[in-house]
């Protein structure tokens, strides 16, 4: 198991090197989180893209370093552009983040979910409540299903918990403030696909991701005055976050 001290400089060699390559991120999203998950990951350093244009997503995609697919609108244009990227990634061999927003209120929803897991997602981000309709009412079976699948889970809420069936780390930063903003967690996923370009060890990019945002959050708490303020701060947080922050702050188990 990594040190909180090393988990913090992993997360800032991985940052720097998001800023130093300026990864673009395919981003199959919500329309609620569009703006919010772009935002981020230009603080980041990264560069997003949306698209969902049949006529498009093709070389949109293949041209990307990452592909978050975020089930948040569960229509049928992103749905069918769904299963177009999901081609184009698996001929470029790309990582990609599931983010199976809201399974736990819509059976097909969940089910769609599913047919996706089998396509072998790098992370899949995903809080408890979303958990249990696809493997479950225990959280604490993560480690099991990121065996079974092949893949990392990370588990968000008020602490992090990210695995990969041997690995396992919990991270313990973030603010409640983070709860009440829309589109916090759609551009955490967004972040780790960012991290997921430049890192091929696809635990260490969720970890790196979840506890850079985590520790945004805080620094972005002390000054904010409430949860408009705080979406805000924590995208000027997390541009500038650096490895002295992260050292001081990185708590993880």
């Amino acid at each position: 198991m990594h040190a909180p001290i090393e988990l913090a400089d992993i997360a800032a060699d991985v940052l720097a090197r998001v800023r130093d390559r300026a990864p673009r991120v395919h981003c199959i999203t919500n329309t609620v989180a569009q703006q919010y998950t772009a935002n981020v990951l230009l603080a980041a350093g990264a560069i997003p893209s949306m698209t969902i244009s049949p006529e498009e997503i093709v070389s949109f995609v293949a041209g990307a370093g990452a592909l978050l697919i975020n089930l948040g609108t569960f229509d049928a244009e992103r749905r069918g552009a769904i299963e177009v990227a999901l081609g184009a990634v698996d001929a470029a061999r790309m990582p990609w983040v599931l983010d199976p927003v809201f399974v736990d209120r819509s059976p097909g929803r969940a089910q769609f979910a599913r047919e996706l897991l089998a396509r072998g997602p790098s992370v899949v981000r995903l809080n408890p409540a979303e958990f249990a309709p696809l493997f479950g009412g225990d959280p604490e079976a993560a480690s099991r299903v990121a065996e079974v699948y092949a893949t990392v889970v990370a588990l968000t809420g008020g602490t992090d918990t990210v695995t990969d069936g041997a690995r396992r780390a919990v991270i313990a930063n973030g603010d409640a403030l983070m709860g009440l903003v829309t589109a916090m967690g759609c551009a955490g996923s967004a972040l780790v696909a960012a991290a997921l370009a430049v890192e091929t060890d696809a635990w260490l990019a969720a970890v790196a991701a979840l506890a850079a945002l985590g520790v945004a959050g805080e620094v972005a708490a002390r000054t904010a005055r409430g949860p408009g303020s705080f979406a805000s701060a924590i995208i000027d947080a997390l541009h500038g976050l650096d490895r002295a922050t992260l050292r001081a702050r990185v708590r993880t188990s």
